[in-house]
């Protein structure tokens, strides 16, 4: 089996924040995105990581950290969203460049998966795909992804429905699932028609007779697509406390929620509620890119660019 981790997409809705970096690497409790997902994995799993072309440097310093020698980076020569491969499209290149003939875990490299890819992988059933849900326990929830309709044994998926407004199901997809070798060729076929709906070759599986397990968990999971995602999947995991960085410290500052303080990020004075503040900032309710200065203005539930410098000057008559 070989691991393939996509992680090419250009996350405009999370800019500023993502407009120089890409979006598995935002720091996330402290740590990157995408670390989270391969530290999870089983150490003899071959990964390749899948980006562009714009973050090439960024990635390859990034696998540089984690000294994992069965780790790859991926380019692809791509540089805006115009011209991005799509996600099956990006994976169909690799498997048809590489002559890829194993069976494949595939993942999205911006969802955070708290379950065990161990048990995951031990559901799998040769020559059958299988995916990777989470049951969120409450329907209303899960309208606002795609959801997975189970059998009566919850084993076998008959059926998806795309954000729907009344789900027959609280079961959610995950961005993380296995291809079986199997599959690869109709993979191939597929994408030429629809290279960014993963979710679509599951459902031309199905109208082809291909069954499709489905091995459900209750752990924390998030699709960090938004500015509210990224801020409730840091309080789900930093808790109720403040978590600093290497070299990370502050003085006279009241920590109010979840709130990080990246590397070498200094603090002094004022309250820090709910906050990941990646370096020299002090405010509440908002994420803030590196290097920025900041003096009396109220951010709060906004987003700033690396390098932004917001003065606030009372003006007397």
């Amino acid at each position: 089996m070989r691991c393939f981790i996509l992680a090419g997409g250009y996350a405009t809705r999370l800019w500023p924040l993502t407009e120089k970096r890409a979006k598995p690497l935002l720091p996330l409790a402290g740590v990157p995105l995408l670390t989270h997902l391969v530290r999870r994995l089983p150490h003899d799993l071959p990964v390749t990581v899948s980006t562009n072309a714009v973050f090439r440097e960024a990635f390859e310093e990034w696998a540089r950290t984690l000294h994992q020698s069965a780790l790859s980076i991926r380019i692809e020569e791509t540089k805006s969203d115009d011209d991005k491969l799509g996600a099956l499209g990006a994976l169909s290149q690799w498997i048809t460049r590489e002559g890829i003939q194993d069976d494949i875990l595939l993942l999205a490299g911006d969802n955070y998966c708290g379950f065990d890819f161990e048990t995951f992988l031990a559901a799998f059933r040769p020559r059958t795909p299988l995916l990777a849900a989470v049951d969120l326990g409450d329907r209303a929830k899960a309208s606002a992804f795609g959801t997975v309709v189970l059998d009566e044994d919850g084993r076998r998926v008959i059926g998806f429905e795309e954000k729907p407004s009344e789900p027959r199901s609280s079961i959610v997809s995950t961005g993380c699932s296995v291809i079986p070798a199997r599959v690869l060729p109709l993979l191939i076929v597929y994408a030429q028609r629809k290279p960014d709906n993963i979710g679509g070759l599951f459902e031309e599986c199905l109208r082809r007779n291909i069954d499709v397990d489905c091995r459900t968990f209750r752990a924390p999971w998030f699709d960090i697509g938004s500015f509210a995602s990224y801020v409730q999947a840091t309080q789900a995991l930093v808790g109720p406390h403040a978590l600093y960085g290497e070299h990370a410290h502050s003085q006279d500052t009241r920590m109010e929620g979840s709130v990080v303080l990246g590397r070498n990020s200094r603090v002094i004075g004022g309250t820090l509620r709910n906050t990941v503040v990646f370096q020299d900032c002090v405010i509440e309710d908002c994420v803030i890119d590196d290097g920025c200065v900041l003096k009396g203005i109220d951010l709060t539930g906004k987003m700033l660019r690396a390098g932004t410098r917001l003065l606030y000057t009372r003006h007397l008559p």
